[in-house]
């Protein structure tokens, strides 16, 4: 049977700002500049540093970030962005466990804060813990009804336990919110056909490709649903195509059954 390409989509963190980042200032002040007072002035300076860590962050030096979301915390040790995003941090680096861990304190500090529950399930799911991953959507979903990621990656997570059906439902929430968005007609597309109806894969793999014209892991598992209905020359075009895109499993799919 050929490999179907497994989308993960919408997992990504998102990085919590403590306040607006300033890039310099627009005026200079003169003599009488006006003294903060020390709590003011630690908050001040600890939300700078959250969001120094937050720019090394995304620019991928996640040791550099953690570094500053520690002195922000030492700072404000009820500092719950900072703990949010140095979870975020740690989990760019591996280290789930200690993502969790700092998951968990925002979420003690903020317990209303959806995006807090949505990055400790990711880490979950990434232990492959999808049962609590499930639980912590749910979480986020109950604070944000309005929350399509968090749709999309629950669906995922039912995707990963077989639970095909929930899987679809939450996919097709995810549309719903957001019918711009190519990853969940993609995710629905490959639980629908691994609940064995490639005709409607192939219809939700057309919208994401329709979406996203270069989406290479659409047009691989398009072929193999296509594949799967009596397509070759169906399914070889798409491979193709999505070999041409940079798809690594699409060129043995194409040597084995293309010719």
């Amino acid at each position: 049977m050929s490999r179907r390409t497994t989308g993960i989509g919408a997992a990504l963190s998102l990085l919590t700002l403590g306040q607006a980042l300033l890039l310099g200032s627009t005026t200079a002040l003169a003599t009488g500049a006006v003294v903060l007072s020390t709590p003011v002035a630690h908050a001040q300076s600890a939300d700078a540093l959250n969001n120094l860590g937050i720019v090394k962050s995304n620019a991928g030096d996640y040791q550099g970030a953690i570094a500053d979301f520690n002195k922000a915390i030492d700072i404000d040790p009820q500092f719950a962005a900072a703990y949010d995003n140095r979870g975020n941090a740690k989990r760019g680096l591996k280290d789930y466990h200690g993502a969790i861990v700092d998951f968990g304190i925002a979420i003690q500090f903020n317990p209303q804060d959806a995006i807090a529950y949505f990055n400790r399930a990711n880490a979950l799911s990434d232990l492959d813990d999808y049962k609590a991953a499930i639980s912590d959507y749910n979480s986020a979903i109950e604070i944000n009804p309005r929350y399509e990621h968090a749709y999309n990656n629950r669906g995922d997570a039912k995707r990963k336990l077989k639970d095909y059906r929930g899987a679809i439902v939450d996919f097709g929430m995810a549309i719903k919110l957001n019918p711009h968005d190519a990853i969940p007609y993609y995710n629905r597309g490959n639980a629908l056909s691994d609940s064995d109806d490639d005709k409607a894969a192939i219809a939700d793999y057309n919208s994401a490709i329709e979406i996203d014209p270069r989406y290479e892991q659409a047009y691989n598992n398009r072929g193999i649903a296509k594949q799967s209905i009596g397509d070759l020359e169906g399914a070889c075009a798409d491979w193709r195509k999505a070999a041409a895109f940079g798809d690594t499993h699409a060129p043995k799919l194409v040597r084995k059954n293309c010719h």
